[in-house]
């Protein structure tokens, strides 16, 4: 009774319909439900089939080869599209595996997102969706089952940086749907200020910031230039974390103790952002900006379109080049 008490608790902090669901004899049955569920299906409850949900749409198609309750009884977590229900939907339900035999259909109301021909990069924002954020997620379930087998601290504390990483997933693929890089300018804002705040909302462990001289004042939006350093720095140290990869000098090792080393600069009409890392291959580099591009295993692809979309609103300009240790050098001129 505690358990099924909890599961509810948990299902309704979701503002749309969840489920919980057990295979039972080959049939996947209701487990527990959260109120969004009741409010939009009809006549579900805990112990009936899957199916009842799923025979009040006129269409109901899945992401992979079989048909949605097939999926459910082999457990696996593809999505799940479905429409024709009243007024309510179109939904797109992801399955979440939990174990061999239960899980949870999460839905999302399709009515809330821009229609597809207004979205920018939609098989790229897509893929990131599928495929990328269920990563973290996976990351999260293993070590919450060891963590509940073993009562290890430090698996939370592995859950926790999985959340993490899908909660900066989905804040850059909204920022892209969304178009949330529009400015709000306001007359003189601090460059390095701004740099300094970015930096302390990275994950920096393993970097250094050097800011090489005093940097200039622009007029811009404070919050969108943060989002432009916090990117550009998360840019840099995810690709250049990896000391093997890095095509890094012994000199440089030593003097930087194997840490990324960010630099910022003054330029005549703006600033620059430079790394020590391996670098963009020049036949790379007219590609980074677009959404969803990304040569890093379980890279978004978002985080360079974003700091496009911000210069570009700014009414700025972006070049990217190389630096001469190798690097990557963002130059951005007012």
């Amino acid at each position: 009774m505690t358990d099924d008490h909890s599961i509810a608790i948990a299902l309704d902090e979701f503002p749309g319909p969840v489920i919980a669901y057990t295979v039972e004899d080959g049939v996947p049955r209701i487990t527990a439900l959260n109120d969004a569920s009741t409010s939009v299906f009809e006549s579900i409850s805990s112990g009936k089939p899957v199916a009842t949900i799923f025979d009040q749409f006129n269409v109901v198609s899945s992401t992979g080869s079989e048909e949605p309750v097939k999926h459910l009884i082999h457990s696996d977590p593809v999505g799940i599209y479905l429409d024709g229900i009243g007024e309510e939907g179109p939904f797109f339900a992801r399955i979440i595996i939990a174990d061999d035999d239960s899980g949870y259909l999460v839905f999302s109301d399709l009515t809330e997102c821009l229609d597809i021909a207004e979205t920018p990069a939609i098989d790229q924002v897509s893929s990131v969706i599928s495929h990328d954020l269920r990563n973290p997620l996976d990351v999260a379930k293993a070590h919450l089952r060891a963590a509940r087998e073993t009562g290890d601290a430090e698996h939370f504390d592995a859950v926790a940086d999985a959340h993490d990483r899908m909660e900066q997933i989905i804040r850059d693929v909204l920022t892209i749907t969304r178009d949330q890089t529009a400015v709000d300018p306001s007359e003189n804002v601090s460059i390095e200020s701004a740099a300094k705040d970015a930096w302390q909302s990275v994950d920096t462990d393993h970097a250094a910031l050097n800011i090489r001289e005093e940097l200039p004042t622009a007029t811009a939006d404070a919050d969108r230039l943060q989002r432009l350093f916090e990117n550009l720095f998360r840019n840099a140290i995810e690709h250049g974390s990896d000391i093997d990869d890095r095509l890094r000098k012994s000199e440089q090792e030593t003097d930087s103790g194997g840490e990324v080393v960010v630099s910022i600069g003054r330029l005549e009409d703006g600033f620059y952002v430079a790394d020590d890392g391996q670098g963009i291959p020049s036949e790379e580099q007219s590609q980074v900006f677009d959404p969803g591009y990304s040569t890093r295993d379980g890279g978004t692809g978002l985080g360079l379109a974003i700091v496009d979309r911000i210069v570009a609103a700014h009414g700025w300009e972006l070049t990217l080049m190389t630096a001469t240790n190798g690097g990557a050098r963002f130059e951005i001129r007012f």
